[in-house]
């Protein structure tokens, strides 16, 4: 994949990822608002409702039917309805409550010829009617709609209907029944109330409630008076249209994680399929150029003796074909590198464990290196005990060379190795001085057939899987193995058990 493209991918994902972002939070805010909207609206129903609910009552309630009987002489006439029967007491001779009365309303009418009666009752709805130039009657004074329509219906009575009305109003059972409103809701604000009479402030609940900043709304009840008003102030519906949202909120972060979560994945397989190409093409590369090397010189010492009749002289002949032979040991190595690297990720390797010095074994490496490699300086630094680990010889001694050759290719002039124990692990350290590895790369080295980019330059040989089998064959012996880079130093570090 060629990097214009993989360019436009990651720009579509990008604006993918944006533009889907964008839409889930509109498409919320919408939601929250229309929330909050609906919560006003209930907030106002509830008020109205309250209200009604009220005024209802109290029409039932503030509803007087006055009873009495046509002839003055009947004693204790009885009247049955709904099951229901009613005894008037027409007893007009108790002194003390006639005389009260009498006493009372006759100089009324003598003051005000505009008066025509006057009714009296008590708590038990038994009282006395006087009109104007008639003798005084008892009745029975019954309260409530529901038995005033009743009494209509028997036609024999002529009763008196009176409905109350009231200038006081009971605050606490609005309150009470607005409470229950918004409950039946599910709505849990600080509000406060207030009755207004022509703009004027008439009672208001506002000492309850502490805030900065309500919003209000106004009654619509039909039961309310001309230039009469109740307003609610309350405190703004956030955290309620907040918590109706709380699901699609919750709902939309998910979908758009899942799809921001699937695109991500996607741009990382992509980026790891150039990486993959990317490190195919180097392999090829470094397979060329690696194999190109001997058999050229194969090739060119096959053909001096062939045509350069050199087969007569033995000795001439003798270097060619050792020249030959060591080409071909390099390709058999190199192919052998292959072929054992296929079967690193597979069950099919096979270690031999055995009880091995880990110093001595480290020695060995230090030391032949160090004779190859005259110009550099290696030094082994051996633990002060002596380590004995159960490890495959041959392997674990390969990854250790590998190490040991890739500080000698890449690092600098100085390389140490150096052995610790501590407590059940060994712990072994190759470090050199060279500034080679960085951070971008730091996470790459131990990845299959990886080697630092240099275009087309081959200075260094190798297919980039020394540090893959290095990290392969520790982890079968269950260690572990870091690469730090600190202070302007490159260090590997190997832990292993030790027993």
């Amino acid at each position: 994949m060629n990097t214009n493209k993989y360019n436009w991918i990651l720009y579509f994902i990008t604006a993918t990822i944006v533009i889907t972002i964008a839409v889930q939070v509109y498409w919320n805010y919408k939601n929250f608002q229309l929330n909050k909207q609906r919560v006003t609206n209930e907030i106002q129903l509830s008020l109205d409702n309250a209200l009604e609910e009220y005024y209802a009552n109290l029409a039932k309630t503030d509803f007087l039917t006055i009873i009495k009987t046509n002839n003055p002489s009947e004693e204790n006439p009885k009247f049955s309805f709904s099951k229901t029967e009613i005894k008037i007491n027409t007893d007009v001779n108790d002194s003390e409550k006639v005389d009260s009365i009498l006493l009372k309303l006759q100089n009324r009418f003598k003051k005000n010829d505009s008066i025509r009666g006057f009714t009296q009752w008590s708590e038990s709805g038994d009282g006395f009617t006087l009109m104007k130039n008639n003798p005084l009657r008892a009745v029975k004074v019954l309260k409530g709609k529901k038995a005033s329509d009743s009494l209509k219906l028997i036609k024999s009575l002529k009763p008196i209907f009176v409905s109350l009305q009231r200038d006081s109003l009971e605050y606490n059972k609005i309150d009470s029944l607005l409470q229950k409103q918004l409950k039946g809701k599910n709505i849990e604000i600080a509000y406060w109330l207030n009755h207004e009479k022509s703009d004027s402030l008439f009672f208001s609940t506002k000492s309850d409630i502490v805030h900065d900043k309500f919003l209000f709304v106004n009654s619509k009840s039909t039961y309310l008076k001309p230039k009469e008003a109740f307003k609610l102030g309350y405190v703004s519906p956030f955290k309620e249209a907040l918590k109706r949202s709380s699901f699609g909120i919750l709902l939309s972060f998910l979908l758009a994680s899942a799809i921001v979560s699937c695109l991500f994945y996607l741009l990382k397989i992509i980026k790891h399929q150039k990486q993959l190409a990317e490190v195919k093409n180097d392999l090829i590369s470094n397979i060329t150029h690696e194999f190109k090397t001997p058999i050229a010189t194969i090739g060119v010492a096959l053909e001096s003796i062939k045509n350069f009749k050199v087969i007569d002289d033995k000795k001439k002949t003798e270097s060619y074909l050792d020249m030959s032979n060591e080409q071909l040991s390099k390709l058999n190595v190199m192919v052998e590198k292959l072929l054992e690297t296929a079967t690193l990720d597979s069950e099919n390797l096979n270690l031999k464990k055995e009880q091995t010095n880990i110093s001595d074994l480290l020695n060995t490496v230090v030391s032949k290196h160090q004779l190859q490699n005259e110009e550099k300086h290696i030094s082994f630094i051996d633990s002060e005990a002596s380590i004995i680990a159960n490890v495959d010889v041959f392997h674990f001694e390969n990854a250790m060379n590998n190490l040991v050759d890739n500080a000698i290719k890449y690092g600098g002039d100085t390389i140490s190795v150096k052995l610790v124990k501590k407590k059940n692990d060994a712990i072994i350290s190759v470090t050199d001085n060279g500034n080679t590895l960085t951070k971008t790369n730091k996470e790459r080295v131990f990845e299959k057939f990886y080697r630092i980019p240099k275009g087309n330059t081959h200075d260094v040989k190798g297919f980039g899987i020394g540090l893959y089998y290095t990290k392969k064959i520790i982890e079968k012996h269950g260690g572990t193995i870091q690469l730090d880079l600190k202070n302007k130093l490159t260090a590997f570090n190997i832990t292993i058990p030790n027993e």
